[in-house]
């Protein structure tokens, strides 16, 4: 009896055990995610979040740290807020951190993720990334344009010479000129003339801002999928009806580039729609570049190329309208290497530096995409002793590194002197300024954008005084933006001009 009751105390005692060890070895083990505000069920942290996210969580980064993690809906979000953590993301830890999350813009807005700013990582965005820094945006192709954005640019200052005292929109001639720029560019001629009938230049700068605001809007049904169908914000009804109007006009010019090439022997690219058809045929291609693809990538060249140095020189001229001081010092170098005989040329850009330190200190205070494209963790990881799981997005809030009081001084004032004499620079290698991001996904059409941004502003200045309109005074000037993929003035910059140079320059 007693030995009956000994072995089935051992067999209860060896099952305990034995099921102690099964649970401690199945049992995940803890991590340590970064700090954050504790979630509410379902919303997550999003109650936190107002229209413009990228305060938001630069206030939320004053509380929890420069790396903090948050819940928006079901979506682990961690978001980086110093030049240390974007070197982390961006830099050292580049490749797992380079994917994108899938969203309802980039399924609906850029042809099934096939463009090259949301498609995941993996042989298809490698291929595209090779291409555009092999083929599109190469500095023989970039210079053999040159011809290009001088012509558009005389058009810009004639036009707005034409103005004649009156007080006009600046962000539309700004918009005009980058979208022909752009268009001659990638599509080979102005197709948004009123009479090539497909689209006018006012809708389709309409169908930009709609496309960049579209593809940066929290959207519910992306952070908390199982209510995704309801379109609660009516966000994906708007991306499917941009997408339509987007697929019109590019179905349009592909089918004239098709019929142009057939008709010509020997056929030699002109643009880049050419040059994206040409490697469409490529056998030696790893991934195939399908019809949709084309498209996609001819649409992300005409947005990205068009709404940064808009919305970029805008901010620039509306700060130096604040600070006519700074303005003077601008004009005076620009007539000590310019003179007042001639426009200013892309190639003396390297001979104005106080221009380019105007162009650093506008991407610092007013980024464009102030929290860069939302990247993805592509596998569990530790950052900074912090675990991240595979799945997380990634933000990096350049807003608040150009806001750090430990990297610059002053830092929400606008001063250019502080660039003077530095060696901070905007290609993605000083993590302190990095307006067009930096890694494997920084934007490839950056040094398109930095030609055109610097040589529109050091034109725009040469050219002409400014001024605000009705006795306006500058510190009534608002300065509130709007947010999307990009963030341009809420209240678009209403301006007054008045020539500074001889009047022959003008007709030229």
């Amino acid at each position: 009896m007693e030995t009956k009751i000994w072995s089935a105390c051992g067999v209860i005692f060896l099952t305990v055990f034995f099921s102690y060890l099964l649970k401690k070895i199945l049992r995940p083990k803890k991590l340590n995610p970064p700090p954050g505000p504790k979630p509410w069920p379902i919303i997550g942290n999003l109650n936190l979040i107002g229209n413009l996210p990228h305060r938001s969580l630069h206030d939320l980064s004053q509380k929890y740290g420069p790396l903090m993690q948050l819940r928006f809906g079901s979506s682990p979000i961690v978001v980086g807020s110093s030049a240390e953590t974007a070197k982390i993301f961006l830099k050292t830890m580049d490749v797992t951190f380079a994917s994108r999350p899938k969203t309802a813009a980039g399924k609906y807005t850029t042809y099934n993720y096939s463009d090259i700013t949301w498609s995941p990582y993996g042989p298809y965005w490698r291929q595209a990334r090779k291409m555009c820094l092999m083929e599109l945006f190469s500095a023989k192709r970039l210079e053999s344009y040159e011809y290009i954005r001088a012509e558009e640019m005389n058009s810009l200052l004639k036009e707005i010479f034409r103005s004649n005292g009156k007080s006009f929109y600046l962000k539309d001639c700004l918009s005009t000129l980058s979208l022909n720029v752009i268009s001659r560019m990638v599509l080979g001629k102005r197709y948004l003339d009123e009479e090539n009938g497909v689209v006018s230049p006012e809708e389709f700068k309409k169908m930009l801002d709609e496309l960049f605001l579209l593809n940066g809007v929290l959207n519910i049904g992306d952070l908390i999928p199982y209510i995704g169908f309801l379109d609660l914000q009516g966000y994906v009804k708007r991306m499917k009806i941009v997408s339509k109007k987007f697929d019109r006009f590019l179905e349009h010019v592909l089918d004239e580039h098709d019929e142009r090439r057939k008709k010509m022997e020997n056929y030699v690219s002109g643009d880049m729609v050419d040059v994206l058809m040409e490697l469409a045929e490529d056998p030696n291609l790893e991934v195939k570049l399908e019809r949709h693809g084309v498209k996609a990538f001819t649409q992300d060249l005409l947005a990205g190329g068009t709404e940064s140095s808009a919305v970029t020189v805008e901010w620039a001229i509306s700060e130096l309208l604040k600070k006519p001081q700074i303005f003077k010092k601008a004009t005076e170098e620009l007539d000590r290497v310019i003179g007042q005989k001639r426009w200013v040329k892309e190639k003396d850009i390297p001979n104005l530096p106080y221009i380019e330190a105007i162009v650093k200190e506008t991407m610092r205070l007013h980024p464009v995409a102030p929290m860069l494209v939302p990247r993805l963790s592509r596998e569990d990881c530790k950052v900074a002793g912090f675990d991240i799981k595979k799945g997380t997005q990634v933000l990096v809030n350049v807003w608040t590194i150009g806001r750090d009081p430990s990297l610059w001084e002053n830092p929400n004032e606008f001063c250019p002197d502080r660039f003077i004499g530095k060696g901070i620079d905007v290609k993605g290698q000083d993590f302190e300024l990095l307006p067009f991001g930096s890694g494997r996904r920084m934007c490839p059409g950056y040094s398109l954008g930095l030609k055109v941004i610097q040589s529109s502003l050091a034109n725009l200045l040469h050219g002409f005084n400014w001024k605000l309109p009705d006795k306006m005074k500058p510190e009534d000037l608002n300065m509130e933006e709007i947010f999307g993929l990009s963030t341009p003035r809420k209240i678009p910059l209403v301006t007054v001009v008045e020539p500074r140079l001889p009047l022959e320059l003008y007709s030229l």
